[in-house]
């Protein structure tokens, strides 16, 4: 594995340490196995493009698909203790 799939690993299993400690009401657990499977699926996209692409289209592989930034939205909404 190289530093980037070790980090994508270690991304997957802190949030899903961090999902284990959450309150699991009805409306926490849509967004519990949302962001846990959100949170493996950039690894396993990383690992699927790096695979089928070389350098130039890897790059713009990752820039399309932006996983990251919705297993973020999805953190911050998990995170929302107000209501």
């Amino acid at each position: 594995m190289n530093e980037l799939e070790l980090r994508c690993l270690k991304f997957a299993t802190d949030v899903r340490d961090f999902c284990r400690i959450l309150k699991h009401d009805t409306i926490n657990t849509v967004y519990i196995k949302q962001l846990v499977r959100s949170s493996s699926s950039i690894g396993a996209n990383y690992i699927e493009a790096n695979e089928k692409l070389g350098e130039t289209g890897f790059v713009d592989e990752i820039e399309d698909r932006k996983e990251g930034s919705k297993g973020n939205t999805i953190l911050v909404g998990v995170g929302d203790r107000r209501g």
